[in-house]
């Protein structure tokens, strides 16, 4: 099991925030992996140490194991996108409050052949049951991530009981949305994705966005503290500091700023009371 001292030397191998130094100010966020494949860490994270002189130490997980390394207080932040657990996270005592920040949504990515035949459409539980009636081969996270859960709640939704009725076709690595996608890539097959790390992922290869625009498939990322009532380790201030920072107008500028190829990867929303 991963402590604290051991998270905050393999982050410090991907430090976004700038070269780590025993004296800096610094935090570590336990966050999605599509935070950072998306690129978004890599823009907003000098912005932020500029700004205040806190290094942001990241540790990309599926957002499940991220809330997990929150709940070990392993973490002083976690910043994921899965709004039932992130609630579930703070009524259980883990966190204090969570802040919204950003939405994408989901796509669907296939192949351009589109063997399941659903390319161009926007009813995404319609993909899915043909998807599985023609044994199209698709590949799952498998990883307890939001990207996941999301996955699994469209497949219930879909009718699919995808416990009981998951056959070769599927395939469930594991792994985070870049790894997923390279599956996907290698195999010809089906896949979920956050929009963001779709508009990065380099190695495309015979893939496609296949169906988007479906409401279903709105993808909403919070913020929440770690609790340091619960673990005194936790660094509130400096915390605190990073979470202010992202949902206020100059954060949530950053955030809608980040562009690949002229187009906008994330949707600032942290004034938005419901989301």
């Amino acid at each position: 099991m991963l402590n604290r001292r051991h998270l905050i030397a393999i982050a410090a191998c991907v430090v976004l925030g700038g070269p780590a130094f025993a004296q800096e100010k610094s935090i570590v966020v336990a966050s999605t992996t599509s935070t950072q494949d998306s690129g978004l860490f890599g823009h907003i994270l000098p912005l932020f140490k500029d700004k205040t002189g806190i290094a942001v130490r990241v540790v990309a997980q599926g957002t499940g194991q991220a809330l997990d390394t929150g709940r070990r207080g392993d973490a002083d932040v976690v910043f994921v996108h899965a709004r039932a657990a992130e609630e579930k996270f703070v009524a259980e005592g883990a966190g204090v409050k969570r802040y919204p920040v950003m939405y994408n949504d989901f796509v669907l990515i296939g192949p351009e052949s589109d063997p399941a035949g659903v390319k161009g459409t926007k009813d995404i539980v319609a993909a899915l049951k043909a998807i599985k009636e023609k044994g199209a081969a698709f590949i799952s996270r498998g990883d307890k991530s939001g990207t996941h859960q999301a996955e699994l709640n469209l497949w219930t939704v879909a009718g699919v009981d995808i416990a009981k009725d998951k056959g070769a076709w599927y395939k469930e690595i594991g792994q985070g949305m870049g790894a997923a996608l390279n599956t996907a890539s290698a195999s010809n097959a089906y896949v979920l994705a956050d929009r963001g790390t779709w508009l990065s992922f380099k190695n495309r290869g015979p893939l496609a966005i296949v169906v988007e625009g479906d409401k279903r498939l709105f993808n909403q990322y919070g913020v929440i503290l770690v609790n340091p009532q619960k673990y005194p380790n936790v660094k509130q201030e400096l915390g605190q500091q990073f979470i202010d920072w992202l949902i206020s107008p100059e954060g949530q500028k950053a955030i809608a700023d980040y562009k690949i190829n002229g187009e906008q990867l994330f949707y600032a929303n942290a004034k938005d009371p419901g989301a």
